[in-house]
């Protein structure tokens, strides 16, 4: 079974961020409120932009 990566940037940038705050509420790792925002940002952005 092959895992097919998304080429929308958007759709990208949202997946990591969904994958980074998981992990951060599971294994309790320190990650700054301003770099989870930011991801959060830049994907919506570039999901309205339909990049």
């Amino acid at each position: 079974m092959a895992v097919r990566v998304t080429r929308n940037q958007g759709m990208l940038v949202l997946a990591i961020w969904l994958i980074v705050s998981g992990l951060a509420g599971l294994v309790a790792i320190p990650i700054p409120g301003v770099l989870m925002a930011g991801l959060a940002l830049i994907a919506g952005v570039l999901i309205l932009l339909g990049r």
